[in-house]
């Protein structure tokens, strides 16, 4: 069953598992952009912008070299 199916659900701990790996997916597939971003010499408020968040908010989330490494890691 698709994910999007999932979401629709009569079952909510079927919807809510299926909302849960949406988001996981959404955020490993931010961390690998913020790296390949840092990585092409982007700088923080760039990728902020891009993100649509705050330059606080990128950099607390991704900001130092550990959590960039570690981004998109299972």
């Amino acid at each position: 069953m698709s994910l999007v199916a999932q979401e629709s659900d009569d079952d909510p701990r079927r919807a809510l598992r299926a909302a849960g790996e949406l988001r996981r997916s959404a955020e490993k597939a931010e961390a690998i952009q913020v790296r390949r971003a840092r990585n092409a010499g982007l700088n923080w408020p760039q990728i902020a912008l891009a993100l649509g968040v705050t330059t606080t908010e990128v950099r607390r989330r991704y900001g130092t070299r550990r959590r960039l490494l570690r981004a998109g890691q299972p």
